[in-house]
């Protein structure tokens, strides 16, 4: 891959303006990919390329809401998402998921939620930050309760590439012939293989919207970058074998991961999948921004506090192990079994 992209980047025409879209060899090779991932109906012109998933989010809430308009986020929610709403104006409405039901959010609660503002509803899974992956029935019944209700669903599947082994399959959404109706996918080039700085996400999703998108995206970035668009477009069916092996490196430090918190008086593991985990910490007379804090300046291990998902989240600490090796993690069963109870209770605050 990166013998490939070295070669895109010298290569002249790749200096030029591309299609707004994204290439069309690399459009039609995701649609082949996700088809086959996904035994779905995608063609090429369901898909367009943006500049990372991220950029794929803010141009679908650019297609489908405007200012005053609400969609519903399950919180804990990716901040990224959060922020764009706020951008926009767009009320991001908080779906609470539970610990308890592994922060798989309920349709029916959902259903609740639901008024003449609401353009769409949101589901990351895997899940960032708790990792949870969203059963596939679950993700079709927050689909029927979309489609009932004329909104969208948004599934961002940036983590699908790393489920668990024996789910390789996430969900039959896109094997509905009406799928087009309801459903708009986000997908990361980035995570799936390897290459987040060289920005690459897809949106899939109608026609109709398609024509929206380019008008954004020409207001946005003209065309995504060149040279990785080309690399990936002839590398894609070929590294079916990397992101195997990749995916299980990273399933075993997740298992590394667990095997640590899980013998340390305190700590627990209330979810984890994909790239991460949400992790119940023992501060408890600190909020979750101090508790990372302090384990930062005092033991050198980086964390994101609960607080940076949504309210109601400090008792959690979200854990990214995707580019740690298991060396690495293995020694935060030293660093964390050294946390003082003074330090737990707030005592000693930096």
């Amino acid at each position: 891959m990166l013998d490939r992209l070295a070669e895109e980047a010298g290569n002249p025409a790749n200096a030029r303006y591309g299609a707004i879209l994204g290439d069309p060899l690399l459009r039609d090779a995701y649609a082949r990919h996700s088809s086959d991932a996904l035994q779905g109906r995608i063609k090429a012109d369901q898909v367009a390329i943006t500049a990372g998933c991220n950029q794929a989010f803010m141009l679908v809430t650019l297609a489908i809401a405007q200012r005053g308009d609400a969609i519903l986020l399950p919180m804990p929610w990716y901040w990224n998402h959060k922020m764009t709403l706020d951008m926009l104006g767009v009320e991001a409405r908080p779906l609470p998921c539970a610990e308890a039901e592994g922060f798989v959010p309920d349709v029916e609660a959902a259903r609740t939620l639901i008024s003449e503002r609401v353009r769409a509803l949101v589901l990351v899974t895997p899940n960032n930050p708790t990792g949870a992956v969203y059963p596939p029935a679950t993700i079709a019944a927050f689909r029927d309760l979309c489609r009932e209700h004329g909104i969208a669903l948004i599934l961002d599947e940036t983590y699908r590439d790393f489920l668990p082994d024996g789910q390789e399959r996430p969900h039959a959404l896109f094997s509905d012939p009406d799928w087009t109706d309801t459903l708009i996918g986000l997908y990361s080039f980035s995570k799936a293989f390897g290459i987040p700085g060289h920005r690459l996400g897809a949106v899939t999703a109608s026609s109709a919207l398609m024509e929206q998108f380019f008008k954004a995206l020409d207001c946005l970035h003209v065309c995504p970058q060149r040279p990785a668009q080309a690399a990936m477009a002839a590398l894609m069916s070929s590294l079916g074998d990397w992101q195997a092996a990749n995916r299980a490196a990273i399933n075993r430090r997740g298992e590394a991961l667990r095997s640590v918190v899980q013998d340390l008086p305190g700590w627990s593991v209330a979810s984890q999948g994909a790239f991460c985990a949400f992790v119940r910490h023992p501060f408890s007379e600190r909020s979750s921004a101090e508790a990372a804090e302090w384990l930062a300046c005092r033991r050198g291990i980086l964390c994101l506090p609960g607080s940076a998902f949504g309210e109601g989240q400090d008792a959690y600490l979200r854990f990214a192990f995707g580019g740690v090796e298991e060396a690495g993690i293995l020694q935060l069963r030293r660093r964390l079994s050294e946390v003082p109870a003074a330090a737990q209770g707030g005592a000693g605050r930096r």
